[in-house]
């Protein structure tokens, strides 16, 4: 997409956008028109969606497990795009530029956001897909914290799932400690975030160990830089690590390998939880995390400054998150539904351009 400036008219006048009129799956995703490009007030900004990633807290969503959550509403919060008009108020953006989304956005004032973890805010309230409209739109409309500075030069669907899969790794694995020489272990090696953990965890020098279910997510996980690789079903694998113990595990998937990788831990090891892909509820054995020292931590989402070191990282080389598929807008339940029966290689990603769909 060529580069706006203030003076230019965005190439569209209207859009389409998907919309979750109920909760559950019994009724499909809506796809209707959007009409007019929308006016943004105060610090709202106005963005014209390249590509928005199909996460799998989009199906939690869409499953009803936040019961806050706002319908109808637009899911989405994976976007990336140009700023097309921006409120009165703003002053962080401009017309023209590139931009993807945060979770959320902050409120710039509180005791977390004075320390820089604006993404532990405890009044931000425009969390994207469940109380604001996300990005599976022509147009999305936001508060300007919520969003953070994009390089033109990073592909789209790169651009659109890059802070929720290399950004919460990044975030994760460094709040964890990770350094050179730490041996890392990463379940759900496939996924978006788990394939972005063992690349990041290869750039911090450490030596990952990727838990996949299927053989050739193995391989998928070997390319990216895994030392080793085991396929399980998520109830042995903490009895199979190669070199034995591990300093750190990120579980990517939640109940089915949370005790898992934490059996995985040698003592004062840390375990960082990002995935929970089901219902259940993790059961604990309090006496095991105090006897072995060990520390479990929760991945919020990265911050604007773990997305500039991450583009960084990128720019001297190249992350390589997987693209499981390239969908239009229009398909955009049939993506969720995709995402939601599992087992894929990487992200879904909608495009709200016509484009050609490549196979599931």
């Amino acid at each position: 997409m060529p580069a706006l400036d203030a003076t230019s008219e965005t190439r569209f006048t209207s859009g389409v956008r998907a919309l979750l009129r109920e909760v559950g799956w019994s009724t499909d995703l809506a796809v209707e028109p959007e009409g007019e490009r929308p006016e943004p007030v105060g610090v709202d900004v106005v963005v014209e969606v390249e590509a928005c990633g199909v996460c799998g807290r989009d199906c939690l969503d869409r499953a009803g497990r936040f019961a806050f959550v706002r319908v109808p509403i637009t899911p989405g919060h994976e976007a990336v795009g140009r700023v097309v008009a921006v409120g009165s108020e703003v002053t962080q953006w401009k017309v023209g530029q590139r931009v993807a989304t945060l979770h959320r956005d902050a409120c710039g004032a509180c005791a977390a956001c004075a320390a820089g973890e604006t993404s532990l805010c405890v009044s931000a309230a425009a969390v994207l897909g469940l109380l604001v409209d996300g990005g599976y739109a022509r147009w999305l409309t936001v508060p300007e914290r919520a969003l953070y500075a994009v390089p033109d030069d990073v592909d789209p669907a790169l651009g659109a799932v890059l802070h929720c899969t290399v950004g919460t790794a990044w975030r994760g694995l460094t709040r964890a400690g990770v350094t050179a020489g730490a041996r890392v272990l990463v379940t759900g090696a496939n996924g978006g975030v788990g394939a972005a953990a063992v690349e990041v965890a290869t750039r911090l020098g450490a030596s990952a160990i990727a838990v996949v279910r299927r053989p050739e997510h193995g391989e998928l996980a070997l390319a990216r830089g895994a030392a080793a690789v085991i396929v399980d079903d998520g109830r042995t694998f903490h009895k199979r690590l190669p070199g034995g113990p591990v300093d750190v595990a990120i579980d990517c998937v939640g109940a089915p390998t949370f005790n898992g990788a934490l059996r995985a831990l040698g003592v004062g090891g840390r375990l960082v939880a990002v995935g929970n892909i089901t219902g259940e509820r993790v059961e604990l054995n309090v006496g095991y995390v105090i006897t072995y020292g060990l520390t479990i931590l929760g991945s919020s989402g990265a911050t604007r400054a773990d997305m500039a070191r991450v583009l960084a990282l990128h720019a001297a080389r190249p992350f390589d998150v997987p693209i499981h598929a390239r969908l239009p807008l229009a398909e955009a339940d049939r993506a969720q539904r995709l995402v939601a029966a599992g087992g894929l290689s990487g992200r879904v990603v909608l495009f709200p351009g016509a484009v050609t769909a490549s196979p599931p």
